[in-house]
């Protein structure tokens, strides 16, 4: 069977990841391009396309109706992020594609974004805003929530887990930020190892449109000049692609569940270490930032 690139066969290409979660980036200025999920997926597809995590395409917030939405909410995005997942389907926003979107935006000089400021990009989820320091790029990722309240924090879950490999059910809190996850916390890094995450998990209840699951070990709290820093160690498993390297909005999810179970005094700072790499996530009151570093790898044209 031969797969079919679409409207992306013979296009220039750029790719790249924020702490290996990878993405294709495609310039399409104008909005000219219409994709279809098919024609994600097989670019995607690590075996018979590129490979990666999920697309982006890098198109002005005026030339789609989301950004358009963007737009009269906050009239500087004038970028906006179009992303895919990697079988296609739409997310609302993905803090490691950002990171590197707005790393391409201005490695290609369509937007001037020097150390210390801040610029900002539509999304599904709204308008990001995202300031570089030389080495890293902070995300505010804006309102977080958790679907259960307070009824399900005191209770500690709102949904009954099963993944294979973990030996029964154990107790999921969801998180909103502002996709959809479930964060579910493991005793010790022997069992997070142990998972299986390759073989659908159950859910009850089942998430009607979705979830990222996050399985996280709390590795403790040090102290610092800048207050206590809490560290947790994950995998996450992403709705509509699989096992990932990392997430963006995972890391603030599960860093976000692990501050509820801690219970008051818990941290606002956590560094959460994810298999490729670490990110910082700094709770704001309903708000919540991520920094970490972005990649471009290699510019690539699409032949068939």
């Amino acid at each position: 069977m031969t797969t079919t690139f679409g409207a992306l066969a013979g296009r220039a290409l750029t790719t790249g990841h924020g702490t290996e979660n990878d993405f294709v980036l495609v310039p399409d200025p104008d909005g000219l391009l219409a994709l279809t999920a098919a024609e994600v997926a097989a670019v995607c597809d690590r075996h018979a396309g590129l490979g990666a995590d999920g697309l982006i395409r890098v198109v002005r917030s005026a030339a789609v109706p989301e950004g358009r939405t963007v737009l009269a909410e906050d009239p500087a995005a004038e970028w906006f992020m179009d992303y895919r997942n990697a079988d296609g389907s739409l997310a609302e926003m993905c803090g490691n594609g950002v990171r590197v979107f707005v790393h391409y935006l201005r490695e290609r000089g369509l937007v001037a974004l020097a150390a210390g400021e801040t610029v900002v990009v539509g999304t599904r989820g709204g308008p990001r805003r995202v300031t570089f320091d030389g080495e890293l790029y902070t995300v505010e990722m804006g309102r977080w929530a958790m679907p259960g309240g307070q009824a399900a924090v005191s209770a500690g879950y709102d949904v009954v887990v099963g993944v294979p490999g973990l030996g029964g059910p154990r107790g999921g809190l969801r998180v909103t930020v502002p996709n959809p996850h479930t964060v579910v916390a493991l005793p010790d890094e022997t069992e997070l190892a142990g998972a299986v995450l390759t073989a659908r998990p159950t859910y009850d209840p089942v998430p009607p449109e979705g979830t990222n699951l996050e399985l996280v070990v709390p590795l403790g709290e040090s102290g610092g000049d800048g207050g206590a820093v809490g560290r947790i160690r994950m995998r996450v498993l992403e709705r509509g692609v699989g096992e990932t390297r990392s997430c963006g909005t995972g890391t603030c999810a599960a860093a976000l569940a692990v501050r509820a179970w801690a219970g008051d005094g818990a941290p606002d700072a956590w560094q959460v270490l994810v298999p490729g790499g670490q990110v910082t996530v700094r709770v704001l009151g309903d708000t919540v930032t991520l920094t970490g570093p972005a990649v471009l790898t290699a510019d690539v044209t699409l032949l068939g």
